[in-house]
C-alpha cells in the first residue's frame, strides 16, 4: 500500500517536471531558480526540472518517429 502510494507520488512528480519543460520549450518561460536561497534546494530543483528536460525530449523523440503522430497542418 504505501509502495504504490510511492509509486504513485514519484510519476506525478516526473509528469509536472515533465510539463514545465514543455511549457518552457514552447514558451520560453522557466521558474526562477535564482530566487531560491538555499544551495540545496536549488541544486535539487535544478536536477529536477533538468530530469523533466530528459524526459520531454526523450517523448518527443518517441513521438516524432512512431508512424502513429503526424505533424499538423498549422506548423
Amino acid at each position: 500500500m504505501v509502495l504504490g502510494r510511492l509509486a504513485h507520488y514519484a510519476i506525478d512528480a516526473i509528469l509536472l517536471s515533465t510539463v514545465v519543460a514543455g511549457v518552457k520549450r514552447s514558451t520560453g518561460f522557466v521558474p526562477d531558480t535564482e530566487s531560491i536561497s538555499n544551495p540545496t534546494i536549488r541544486s535539487f530543483t535544478e536536477q529536477y526540472l533538468g530530469f523533466g528536460e530528459t524526459v520531454f525530449n526523450a517523448l518527443q523523440g518517441t513521438v516524432v518517429t512512431s508512424p502513429y503522430f503526424k505533424r499538423s497542418e498549422g506548423r
